[in-house]
């Protein structure tokens, strides 16, 4: 008897075991295909803003297609930063929507699973998102930034005849803006020129010139703009300003290793030169808290995925009735809620208020908080907090 009974406690946990297995495989299929399709929507999305100007300088610009294909490469990592989050939250929404729609989620428990038990698997793919996110933070965004830079530049730099026009605001290096009367195509000469450098934001720069040249730099890759009777004005800090009138002026732009060189914002930044700048005693105090935000950024968003695994699964399972139209409006108010908290956080960072290490993981510690709350609901088989999220529902149904 007492063989018997141990043999079917044994018979019952291997069933159990088996179930657990099979199940887990088969939410991390469902999770994985809906997330390559979020990920490929969310990024084409982003990316069409960006695609209108490139093709402007396929047709308008005689830019090589290879050259704006290339550009679209370097410009994907900072978009999967933000994507992958995006299409992971959509991914489980969806998933965990159609299991309680369909009631599979009434067959697992009664199955024997609980809720807190096909965990495990959402967490396995909330980790892998935390991993893509990272490396596109951490090493695509930089790398990217600073190859569509050089490119950017290279590529003004040959089709320079294109690109400059007379009489419109030229804003094709960046930091820099440009206007000129009169562009001689041929000769490369300019007439009535001026140009507001801001590369070096504590230290502005506007230039006016009678006459100018623009030709390559020799034995490099910047663009050199050699200017006549004119006159510079800086505005410094402190008020101060200074004025200098001369004969001729030669600007060099985009050569590596200058000081005249197209300056390295924060997102252009790896790691260790953020690191660098910030434990550098001569970076002002407000420069300090800019890298340290960008710096803690880097980690804040793509760790989002893992706190978006823990709410999306009992919000997924409550919205049965509302279909995938419903996830989507799900997913779309909380993106908004995590960009709004995430901005103020940075703001506050940015100004000293909060230190930068509390003030960008503040909207992670908030949402996680949230979701552990919904999930031991769930789990409890009570009932969400409805009320404000149908009416949230709702607003944003009728605003699209």
């Amino acid at each position: 008897m007492i063989v018997a009974r141990r043999f079917t406690l044994y018979s019952h946990s291997c069933i159990i075991s088996t179930v657990k297995r099979i199940l887990s495989f088969y939410i991390i299929r469902e999770i994985s295909s809906l997330f390559l399709l979020g990920i490929v929507i969310f990024t084409m999305v982003l990316l069409m803003g960006r695609l209108i100007t490139l093709t402007d300088l396929v047709v308008s610009r005689g830019v090589p297609l290879a050259d704006v294909s290339r550009m679209i490469m370097y410009l994907i990592p900072s978009f999967l930063v933000f994507t992958i989050p995006m299409a992971f939250l959509l991914a489980v929404l969806l998933s965990f929507g159609r299991f309680s729609a369909d009631n599979e989620i009434v067959v697992i428990k009664a199955s024997g699973v609980s809720l807190l038990q096909i965990m495990p698997p959402v967490i396995a793919c909330a980790l892998v998102a935390v991993l893509l996110a990272l490396g596109a933070s951490t090493i695509g965004v930089p790398w990217g930034n600073s190859a569509f830079r050089d490119l950017s530049i290279q590529v003004v730099k040959q089709n320079i005849t294109a690109t400059i026009r007379e009489k419109i605001f030229w804003d094709d290096i960046p930091g820099v803006v440009m206007y000129t009367d009169h562009y001689d195509e041929g000769t490369h000469a300019l007439k009535g020129v001026i140009i507001h450098d801001g590369r070096n934001q504590d230290q502005p720069m506007t230039i006016f010139a009678r006459d100018g040249v623009v030709s390559t730099a020799p034995g490099s890759q910047a663009l050199q703009l050699s200017l006549y009777g004119g006159s510079i004005h800086m505005a410094g800090t402190g008020g101060l300003y200074r004025l200098v009138h001369y004969g001729e002026y030669v600007m060099t732009v985009g050569e590596k290793g200058s000081s005249t060189s197209v300056s390295r914002n924060e997102p252009d930044m790896w790691l260790s030169e953020l690191q660098h700048q910030i434990d550098d005693p001569g970076t002002s105090e407000k420069n300090r808290l800019k890298l340290q935000a960008e710096f803690h950024s880097r980690f804040t968003f793509p760790c989002a995925s893992l706190v978006f695994a823990i709410l999306a699964v009992p919000l997924g399972i409550q919205n049965r009735r509302s279909g995938k139209s419903g996830g989507f409006t799900i997913s779309i108010v909380i993106i908004l809620s995590y960009y709004v908290l995430m901005s103020v956080g940075r703001t506050l960072a940015e100004k000293g208020t909060i230190p930068p290490v509390i003030a960008l993981w503040i909207p992670n510690v908030i949402f996680l908080g949230i979701g552990w709350y919904f999930l031991r609901l769930a789990s409890s088989e009570q009932n969400l907090p409805q009320f404000p999220l149908k009416k949230i529902i709702n607003f944003f149904r009728r605003s699209f």
